[in-house]
């Protein structure tokens, strides 16, 4: 099954300014991440037969148009099994069913369902044969945010993993250009994941113990206009480190591992 891609400009922080949204090809269609309503991903889904609606997560900049295109359509409303306060109280729809790990949609001829969190709890992928609906999970230039309270570093690179073990075809992102060659990217998010990491950790070691000053030191270039995001970033990582027992961290100092 293929999908249509419809770009639409939305608050977001990703530096394009806009979130993709995914229509698939074929009957009882799916839509996957309306973040907002526009007169090009109105007439595509007015002139599909969309069946089902759904998000790879919550975060505001991919859920804005799921109330109304699930009005206008009657479409069925998917969302993570556990998850459908969280998504009601994020689209103002309740969900009529609900996915987990390897559910299929019926959708064209069907799209299954992938657990990728670590960006957010609840995200997941939508895959065919054609590839992966990957949300936020990975990008074809920089990299993603994987910030405190929500953002879970080691699932993040489980879901990297899995997605480089998975070998797609091609990733359609939320945000920047396709990914065709999936298994370069995630390595390539790996690594720049696990050296800051190793740059957080070593700043912990050389007796630097705020939140702020390891900030300082691990990233050492401007952050202007993303300092807040870097932050969050590196609570996550001290977080890891702390249930991997590398790092001692209360919530407010690191200190090294006895």
């Amino acid at each position: 099954m293929t999908w249509t891609r419809l770009d639409v400009p939305v608050a977001t922080r990703a530096p394009t300014g806009q979130t993709a949204a995914y229509l698939g090809a074929g009957p009882d269609a799916l839509l996957v991440d309306p973040a907002g309503r526009t007169d090009a991903l109105s007439d595509a889904v007015s002139d599909a037969s969309v069946g089902h609606v759904a998000v790879t997560h919550h975060h505001p900049d991919h859920v804005g148009g799921v109330a109304h295109y699930a009005r206008e359509t009657g479409a069925t409303v998917w969302a993570r099994r556990g998850r459908k306060a969280a998504f009601e109280a994020a689209t103002g729809v309740a969900p009529d069913r609900t996915f987990v790990e390897g559910t299929t949609i019926p959708a064209g001829d069907g799209v299954d369902v992938v657990d990728l969190p670590g960006h957010a709890p609840e995200h997941v992928g939508f895959a065919t044969r054609s590839g992966v609906v990957s949300g936020d999970v990975a990008v074809a230039e920089g990299s993603v945010v994987v910030g405190a309270p929500e953002g879970d570093v080691r699932a993040y690179l489980t879901s990297l993993r899995r997605l480089h073990a998975r070998n797609p075809v091609r990733l359609f992102p939320g945000h920047g250009p396709t990914i065709t060659d999936p298994r370069r990217a995630c390595a390539r998010l790996l690594r720049h994941r696990l050296d800051r990491e190793r740059r957080i950790r070593a700043a912990v070691e050389a007796g630097v113990t705020t939140v702020d000053d390891v900030l300082d030191r691990a990233y050492e270039k401007d952050l202007t206009g993303v300092r807040d995001l870097a932050r969050a970033t590196v609570v996550a990582h001290l977080e890891k480190l702390a249930v991997e027992g590398t790092v001692r961290w209360d919530g407010q100092r690191a200190r090294p591992a006895d």
